[in-house]
């Protein structure tokens, strides 16, 4: 049910940064469609983002299946493939670039944001191949082929740091490299990152970084950096919280989501602070957030 409640809130979000009447004004204007009409574009646009761009296998023929089957009138492989043109891929640019203007917020930055030199963004994604290239790019399942591409974001500068394009098995992990790039810098990434050892790296070379926890991961909750209004459960050791902590040699932060002893939710989030400390017992493994 909250899955079909956040994709609702997602499609409603996106619909309305682009309204039917935007995407067909921009096809024109561009292009991309004919007089005849035959090719419905906001149809079109949206088999693209949820029939197409989503999901790991990805299939011109499946971009056609998806279009005609919510589309007046469906179109023939080929008059559909003759569509797939240079001008088609500037305009899905534009599209991005004008979600990107509506959507960036450049003058709220928030002042623990502020005092980093820049916010870094790390990443990587598979790029599906033909299976004939399956040799030079290797897959993780057989008769496949794919590329991974990674990716050093510099959300701050909004340039591309670093780019490298590997087979789908290497590990987003291994392209990440640590040094004094990092001071004064914040990182983010998602748990393919997860290692202590880079952790406390990042902390040597002056940097912060910001990362999801690993369910077996049990920080020492020491102190609560800001209180929330009703029946919001203490996150103190005393409530049964305690778990071990990373210590990288600086204070850290975490946000974490707690339940009491009787298993009864709060669904509130509380900001908290870990220091160094030996490892303990823990009856419920918060859902965490580092911020360091």
């Amino acid at each position: 049910m909250h899955n079909e409640t956040s994709s609702s809130r997602i499609m409603r979000r996106l619909t309305t940064l682009f309204p039917s009447e935007f995407l067909e004004e921009h096809a024109e204007e561009l292009g991309v469609v004919e007089r005849d009409r035959k090719l419905q574009i906001p149809v079109f646009v949206w088999a693209f983002v949820f029939g197409f761009a989503a999901g790991e296998r990805r299939t011109l023929a499946g971009f056609r299946r998806s279009y005609n089957s919510t589309a007046d009138e469906p179109i023939s492989p080929g008059g559909f493939y003759q569509r797939l043109t240079p001008t088609l891929a500037e305009y899905f640019r534009d599209l991005v670039e004008h979600g990107l203007d509506e959507v960036a917020v450049p003058d709220t930055v928030d002042v623990d944001i502020d005092r980093f030199s820049d916010v870094m963004i790390a990443d990587g994604t598979v790029l599906r191949l033909h299976e004939f290239l399956a040799d030079q790019f290797e897959a993780r399942h057989e008769e496949q082929a794919g590329a991974k591409l990674h990716l050093l974001h510099n959300a701050t500068e909004q340039t591309i740091e670093r780019i490298d394009v590997t087979d789908e098995k290497a590990h987003d992990s291994t392209l990440f490299k640590t040094g004094s790039w990092l001071e004064n810098r914040l990182v983010l990434f998602d748990l393919a990152y997860f290692k202590y050892r880079r952790f406390a790296r990042i902390d040597e070379n002056g940097g912060s970084f910001v990362s999801r926890l690993k369910q077996n991961a049990n920080p020492v909750i020491t102190d609560e950096l800001r209180e929330w209004r009703g029946r919001a459960i203490p996150l103190r050791a005393s409530n049964s919280v305690m778990c071990s902590t990373i210590s990288t040699g600086r204070t850290s932060m975490w946000k974490s989501k707690s339940s009491s002893s009787a298993g009864r939710t709060t669904g509130r989030g509380r900001w908290i602070r870990s220091g160094s400390a030996s490892s303990a017992s823990a009856t419920r493994t918060p859902t965490t957030t580092i911020y360091t």
